[in-house]
């Protein structure tokens, strides 16, 4: 007896004497976008690479489509750690912080060399943002360009005005303020039924919107203005972060890395595809006219002046180092 009680008390010193092996880290990341879209394809192998990178040890579950939270939601989600991680369109938040808005000012950035300077010079004071949110940026990639969908014919801004203008961020509505359309907010996942049913005849997205939605259906003609490179950003909850094993840190943050180089060249290849598949469904894809790239333009110059305004020392920092790349 006495031997079993000390082989027992061995037995037990070891157990509480071992260092405890830690949990397999779970995560959930809400995107608002179908399975199809250029941004889930990356996400989805970003979530991949995490898993790989961390040998099994840290599995974050994709919810696409707005399945667990709407487009809105996400950040408060994040920051609230109802969702350790989750993707945001950065327009969407312009109402709260003007550092939101930049990247959908018209004609700012028109191109992805453009987009990704003015990315590099926006990502310090976005990332402090952030980070007083209790938030911290783990990636973005952009959007392709974006252009107009209507069945009008447009030739000048005066041809906008009056139509209902499908606004997915406070940046869309006030373009549509200032060319006379009216705005209507509808996000990505309402966007066919909108069109369907008449509630908006016209808007500005990408062409990647236009073939995930099915636009063709409802819409005859794609002008390829080019105006702005929105980003999505990818953001994870401080705390959740930091309660992270270094390993799983380190797959965490080296996945973000290759997500973000991936998701530009995606994005970047993906452009002329989609305005390609957006013509063999019929489309008409049409080279806007000099009088309404001259119109577009002069709202473009208007709202970086109203932004800058807003945005304050920070914003004309933001601007004076994207212009000195």
């Amino acid at each position: 007896m006495k031997q079993i009680f000390m082989l027992s008390a061995c037995a037990a010193a070891l157990t509480f004497s071992a260092p405890a092996l830690a949990a397999p880290a779970k995560w959930d990341l809400p995107s608002a976008y179908p399975a199809s879209n250029l941004h889930t394809e990356n996400l989805q192998q970003f979530v991949n690479d995490v898993k790989e990178f961390s040998n099994g040890e840290f599995d974050i579950t994709l919810h696409i489509n707005a399945s667990l939270f709407k487009a809105p939601e996400i950040k408060r989600a994040v920051q609230s750690n109802q969702a350790q991680a989750g993707e945001i369109l950065l327009t969407n938040f312009a109402n709260e912080d003007p550092i939101y808005a930049l990247d959908g000012l018209p004609f700012l950035a028109t191109g992805y060399d453009a987009a990704w300077k003015l990315y590099q010079a926006q990502k310090p004071v976005l990332s402090k943002k952030l980070e007083s949110q209790g938030m911290m940026l783990l990636f973005s990639v952009a959007w392709p360009p974006q252009g107009i969908y209507a069945n009008n014919e447009i030739n000048t801004v005066d041809d906008l005005k009056g139509l209902k203008w499908r606004a997915y961020s406070p940046v869309t509505a006030r373009i549509a303020d200032l060319v006379g359309a009216q705005p209507v907010t509808i996000q990505q996942a309402e966007l066919a039924q909108a069109m369907a049913t008449g509630v908006v005849n016209a808007f500005m997205t990408s062409g990647s919107t236009g073939w995930d939605t099915k636009v063709y259906e409802y819409m005859k003609r794609f002008y390829d203005t080019q105006a702005w490179l929105p980003k999505n950003a990818i953001l994870v909850n401080k705390r959740a972060f930091d309660a992270l094993d270094q390993a799983n840190k380190d797959a965490l943050l080296k996945a973000a890395e290759v997500a973000e180089k991936r998701g530009w060249e995606l994005s970047r290849e993906k452009t002329q595809w989609y305005l390609d598949s957006l013509g063999k469904n019929g489309m008409e894809i049409v080279t806007p006219s000099a009088e309404l790239m001259d119109g577009l333009n002069k709202v473009g110059e208007t709202m970086l002046d109203e932004w800058l305004k807003s945005a304050g020392a920070d914003g004309q920092q933001i601007i004076d180092t994207y212009r000195a790349q």
